[in-house]
C-alpha cells in the first residue's frame, strides 16, 4: 500500500479551502435571502446562490484541498472534461435544492427532498472529481466511509437549505456560513479518508492536466465570478426581511378563503349626501344629521 498525503503543503491548503467554502456559502446565503424576498428577479438570485454555494463553496473548496493531495511514488493528472462536469454537477444540484424549497410556503417535505437530492449530487460531484484523477497507482475506497461521507453530504445539504429559508441578519448569516464551511470540509476529508492507494503495473498518465495547470485558471475564473456576485449583493438591499414564510409539514393546495367580516357602523355615523348646483356644476354636499 502506498502512502497518501492530504496536507502536502501543511495547513495552507485546508485553511484556504475552508476560507473559500465559507466565502461561497456566505455569498450564497445572501443571494438566497434576496431571492426569498424579491418580487422580481427571484430566479436570478437563486441561480446566483447556486453558483456561489455549489461553485465556490463546494467545488472550488474541493479542488483547493486537492492541491495538497499526493500519492507517494505516483504521478497525478486530472481529466479536464470530467473535472468541469463535476463543477457543473455541484451548481446544478444546489440549484435544484434551492428552487425546491424557496417558495411562498416551504414545507418540511420539500426541505428533506431537496436536501437529499442536493446531498447525493454533492457526493456525486466529489467522487466524480476523484474519478477524474488519473494516476499510475490503483485507488480503492472503503465502502463504509464512503457511505458516511454521503450521509454527511445529505445532512449538511438539508441544514444548508434550511439556513437559506430561516436565517436573516448579517451576523446570523456569517455564523451559518461558518457552520456550512465546516460541513463541506468535513464531507470532503471524510471522503478522502476512504481512499487507499496500491502500486499498479500501469505507467504514469500522459494525458490530462497537472493540478496547478488545471486549477489555477479555474480558481481565477471562479474568483472573478465570486467578485461579481459580491458586487451585486453589496449594491442590493433586502426588502421585507422580517417577513419569513412559515414552514408547514405539507403544502395545502386548496384553501378556502375566509369570508370577510363586515362590522356595521353605529347609526350616528351614517351621513346622507345631496347634489347642489351653483350654475357651473354639481358637486356632492354632505349633510350631517
Amino acid at each position: 500500500m502506498l502512502d497518501i498525503y492530504h496536507f502536502s503543503y501543511g495547513w495552507i491548503t485546508p485553511v484556504l479551502a475552508y476560507f473559500m467554502s465559507v466565502t461561497g456559502c456566505l455569498l450564497g446565503l445572501q443571494c438566497a435571502a434576496r431571492g426569498r424576498n424579491a418580487t422580481e428577479g427571484r430566479a436570478g438570485w437563486l441561480i446566483s446562490a447556486a453558483v456561489a454555494i455549489g461553485g465556490t463553496g463546494i467545488w472550488v473548496m474541493h479542488f483547493i484541498a486537492m492541491l495538497g493531495f499526493t500519492i507517494r511514488g505516483a504521478d497525478i493528472r486530472y481529466d479536464i472534461p470530467l473535472t468541469l462536469f463535476s463543477a457543473v454537477t455541484a451548481m446544478v444540484v444546489v440549484g435544484i435544492g434551492l428552487f425546491m424549497v424557496n417558495k411562498p410556503q416551504p414545507t418540511l417535505r420539500s426541505l428533506v427532498g431537496g436536501g437529499t437530492i442536493t446531498g447525493l449530487g454533492v457526493g456525486t460531484m466529489h467522487y466524480t472529481g476523484m474519478y477524474a484523477m488519473k494516476s499510475s497507482a490503483v485507488v480503492t475506497y472503503d465502502p463504509e466511509i464512503v457511505a458516511l461521507s454521503m450521509v454527511i453530504a445529505v445532512v449538511a445539504s438539508i441544514v444548508a437549505l434550511w439556513f437559506t429559508l430561516r436565517v436573516k441578519g448579517f451576523l446570523a448569516t456569517v455564523g451559518a456560513a461558518i457552520i456550512m464551511g465546516v460541513a463541506v470540509c468535513g464531507m470532503h476529508y471524510t471522503g478522502m479518508a476512504s481512499m487507499h492507494a496500491h502500486a499498479g503495473h500501469s505507467t504514469a498518465p500522459t494525458t490530462g492536466a497537472e493540478a496547478m495547470q488545471l486549477l489555477a485558471p479555474l480558481i481565477g475564473i471562479s474568483s472573478i465570478v465570486t467578485m461579481l456576485v459580491l458586487i451585486s449583493v453589496s449594491l442590493t438591499e433586502i426588502e421585507n426581511e422580517e417577513a419569513l414564510p412559515p414552514m408547514a409539514l405539507t403544502s395545502r393546495s386548496h384553501q378556502e378563503p375566509r369570508p370577510a367580516r363586515v362590522t356595521p357602523l353605529p347609526q350616528d355615523e351614517y351621513r346622507t349626501e345631496e347634489l347642489s348646483y351653483d350654475g357651473v356644476g354639481a358637486w356632492p354636499r354632505r349633510i350631517v344629521d
